[in-house]
């Protein structure tokens, strides 16, 4: 059974409109724990949830975070979003982020 707190950050996350990203800290703090990102990233590691769209939660500063081993997934799963990645960076964080 999933923790209060999973359950939050699984509904926030389902919320990320296609074409944004949030980044593990802003669903961490949405989530009402602003100090657990590290946790937030963990939950999407093990997610694997079709519905919950953890290819739009990215590391601190645009960079791409885990994604489970599969960066290379994580990186054409937001391109085919319209959201253009460098190198492993999310170009024109500011832009996109979801807020």
């Amino acid at each position: 059974m999933a923790s209060d707190f999973t359950a939050r950050v699984l509904s926030i996350v389902r919320r990320i409109p296609p074409g944004r990203v949030a980044t593990y800290g802003d669903v961490a703090r949405r989530a009402g724990r602003p100090r657990a990102a590290r946790a937030v990233g963990n939950i999407m590691r093990v997610c694997g949830r079709p519905d919950v769209p953890c290819h739009r939660v990215i590391a601190a500063g645009g960079r791409l975070g885990g994604y489970g081993g599969r960066e290379t997934m994580k990186r054409a799963l937001l391109a085919a979003e319209g959201i253009t990645v460098s190198g492993s960076r999310v170009r024109q964080l500011d832009r996109i982020r979801w807020s």
